[in-house]
């Protein structure tokens, strides 16, 4: 994929989790499940790999703390769900695999990253499985989001416009 390509694709990817997170939300325990961003990680982590993955949930994060849309939060269960979803679908070319990656990456890796997180950066102080079941509803809903979208898109087309 050339580099205009790349940029572009991630650009999408990037208002898509953005905007999206405003219009598809709902509480999920002590947090709120924005399911977008892991459908996003998803996609992204399947059509681009796991470092323009980690980056797209990154800028998603950093936009939508930037407008007063998300929290601090959204940034270990992001990132470590992206890249676990891409280093997996990268190594065994199964799109369920990226879905596994994503919802054990952010939910329950990325829930327990941001227990010390939360009390760095936050000033809050919760126990360390406080966010899991929060994290795994959203991380599991938006991961099948993302993988119903890629079962329905043709992935040769995007192979051979690359």
């Amino acid at each position: 994929m050339n580099r205009t390509r790349l940029l572009t694709t991630m650009a999408i990817f990037i208002a898509i989790g953005t905007l999206g997170a405003q219009l598809l939300w709902f509480p999920a325990g002590i947090a709120k499940a924005y399911p977008v961003q892991h459908a996003v990680n998803v996609m992204a982590a399947v059509t681009l790999g796991p470092g323009p993955a980690v980056i797209i949930a990154f800028m998603i994060g950093l936009l939508r703390n930037l407008l007063g849309l998300g929290t601090l939060l959204a940034f270990p269960g992001g990132m470590i769900g992206a890249f676990l979803a891409g280093y997996l679908y990268q190594k065994f070319r199964k799109n369920i695999l990226a879905v596994i990656g994503e919802a054990v990456g952010t939910g329950i890796i990325g829930s327990l990253f941001a227990v010390p997180f939360a009390m760095l950066l936050m000033g809050s102080s919760v126990g360390a499985f406080a966010f899991l079941p929060s994290f795994l509803v959203s991380s599991m809903t938006g991961a099948l989001m993302g993988w119903f979208i890629l079962s329905r898109v043709n992935q040769d087309s995007l192979v051979q416009n690359t």
